[in-house]
């Protein structure tokens, strides 16, 4: 089997690890397979036959890969291009004269479902596109891109020779079925069409390169109950297209924006998975921002907080999740927070109680029930390698429809405000059924990797009322650090295939304004060394913020993004 083949195959595992290769899995096994991303970061791939039950218990929690899913709402009625949220942002004022800002000279990447290359706003004004790069993850049957093993690059000149052919995709098949990256990508990046009154993004004049994430391996899918049908994106293909949009900009020596439309639940939602790392290794490096939504989980209960009592050595809180009757199974992750531990016990539908357990070091536990047929996992490590917090992940096989609870018993803590422990359910799109937390917090919501320390983390809000949209996450991350920094229009903004809401595009919008920036101070020479912890502050000083709300906030963050602003700042008026 070729490693290409390896990679692709559902006879393969699939891994993470930040170990040297001579500590990490290479000594244990026959058949794996290692692509190195950067120092000791790699994406490994071992044959299932080799991993025996004794070696899967022996894994971390940091070496399964996260699902990420799709963030935005519903797709809109296609209406007429509305340039108010630009707007509202600053950016069609600093698009003209004397600025004349379009993105000129950066590239931004995008990763997600890919993008339909044939779009005019994808063009320059002679009918040339506008795009340096598609890598597509899916289809095996061409190069895959330099330093990589999987997928095919297809180069500026193959894209123009399929523009000027009859038959396009004979040329270059790789196409975008869904739309979300196609629609985000022009929202940041859309070309100006008819001087702006048919269309144009935040960065019209940007060049785009482009990574067709590829669909997690079915097993991944399965293990995590995701249903059938929807998309879901592995950490492995995540970490890699990351890797490829940063080398394109090294090879061109080009500054770099790199937008993230995905999200999940899964994480300690403090910024510290493998992703997160890599992240804020790319977004440290110069003439690089990296902005990443905020994801559309603030009304969905999917988040519960746990507080100790004050005064207490011990006390007790019971979560109840209803369990929509659709709900072939689902996934919890409760992070607790040192120093307390936490004791469980398992309440089902018809009253059935498990013993409490008080885990010990690192367990796994499985709970069955004589009244219902539903299986409960439960792994534990008091202390998670990468977090060093206290992590239970709970695996509800086949529940029963109804009321479930989870009694925690807190011991050892004493009250913080920021909660003693937290559980999140995956996101909307990850259920099979309407199953929530009868008594959530909408806060804290930001879906990973938006707690990520150096990226850019944006919510959303309406721009036709100003006002906060309640579908948005809010943050602050789990041990209250200040995320989101911006907020941006989020709401009915306009893409090449009609409206759209959700913190993708937002985060689109975001992505084209710091695209004008480092053209500004990297292309144009007033600031050639600028990372995108400079651009976030620059960013920040020039928000707007409403009177009546305390700053930062966890729905706001430093206030609405206004790039024109920033430059009035500058500018000292």
């Amino acid at each position: 089997m070729t490693d290409r083949e390896k990679i692709m195959s559902e006879d393969y595992y699939d891994f993470l690890t930040d170990s040297p290769r001579e500590e990490g899995f290479t000594g244990y096994f026959e058949d794996g397979l290692f692509l190195n991303i950067e120092n000791d970061l790699s994406l490994v791939y071992i044959k299932k036959d080799e991993m025996s039950p004794q070696r899967l218990r022996g894994l971390i929690y940091r070496d399964v890969p996260k699902l990420f899913g799709l963030m935005g709402l519903e797709r809109g009625a296609a209406v007429s291009f509305d340039p108010e949220p630009l707007m509202k942002c600053g950016i069609l004022q600093v698009q003209g004269a004397p600025l004349n800002l379009t993105g000129r000279g950066v590239v931004l990447g995008f990763l997600d479902t890919g993008i339909r290359y044939d779009e005019e706003v994808f063009r320059n004004p002679d009918g040339s596109t506008r795009i340096l790069g598609i890598w597509d993850q899916e289809i095996q049957s061409g190069q895959p891109p330099a330093g990589f093993l999987y997928g095919t690059e297809y180069t500026r000149e193959l894209i123009q020779a399929a523009l000027q052919s009859e038959k396009p995709r004979q040329i270059v098949p790789s196409y975008d079925e869904n739309g979300h990256g196609t629609e985000i990508a022009s929202v940041a990046a859309g070309s100006m069409l008819s001087g702006g009154l048919r269309f144009q993004g935040a960065a019209p004049d940007a060049d785009i390169v482009v990574v067709k994430l590829k669909q997690a391996k079915r097993y991944l899918t399965e293990s995590f109950f995701v249903p059938d049908g929807v998309t879901a994106y592995e950490e492995n293909d995540v970490i890699a297209a990351v890797k490829y949009l940063e080398g394109y900009a090294v090879s061109m020596r080009r500054p770099l924006v790199i937008c993230m439309g995905i999200g999940t639940n899964m994480g300690n939602h403090e910024g510290q998975s493998l992703l997160a790392e890599y992240l804020n290794s790319v977004a440290t490096r110069r003439s690089r921002s990296v902005v990443v939504c905020g994801g559309d989980e603030g009304n969905s209960a999917h988040h519960f907080i746990g507080y100790a009592t004050a005064g207490m050595k011990q006390s007790t809180e019971n979560v109840e999740i209803r369990v929509d009757a659709g709900e072939k199974g689902f996934v919890a992750e409760l992070w607790g927070t040192m120093p307390a531990t936490h004791a469980i016990s398992i309440r089902a539908p018809g009253g059935e109680i498990t013993d409490p357990v008080d885990f010990k070091v690192q367990e796994t536990r499985e709970f069955t029930f004589i009244y219902e047929k539903t299986v409960i996992r439960v792994n534990h490590s008091l202390v998670e390698p990468g977090s060093g917090g206290e992590l239970i992940l709970f695996r509800f096989q086949d529940p029963t429809p109804g009321i479930w609870t989870i009694q925690v018993t807190t011991t050892g803590a004493e009250y913080d405000e920021n909660g003693n422990f937290h559980i999140w359910l995956p996101i909307t799109q990850f259920l099979g059924g309407d199953t929530y937390f009868l008594r959530p917090s909408p806060y804290v919501t930001l879906t990973e990797p938006g707690n990520t320390r150096e990226v850019i983390t944006t919510t959303y809000y309406q721009d036709s009322n100003n006002s906060f949209y309640g579908e948005s996450g809010r943050g602050f991350s789990r041990r209250g650090n200040v995320k989101p920094e911006l907020c941006t229009p989020g709401v009915e903004i306009s893409t090449v295939l009609g409206s759209r809401t959700g913190s993708a595009f937002g985060a689109a919008l975001l992505a084209g304004i710091c695209a004008q920036f480092l053209q500004w101070a990297v292309v144009d020479g007033r600031e050639r060394w600028l990372e995108s912890r400079e651009v976030k502050n620059y960013l920040v000083r020039g928000a707007v913020r409403p009177p009546g709300i305390q700053f930062p906030s966890r729905e706001w963050g430093y206030g609405q993004v206004n790039i024109a602003k920033t430059f009035d700042v500058i500018a000292g008026i």
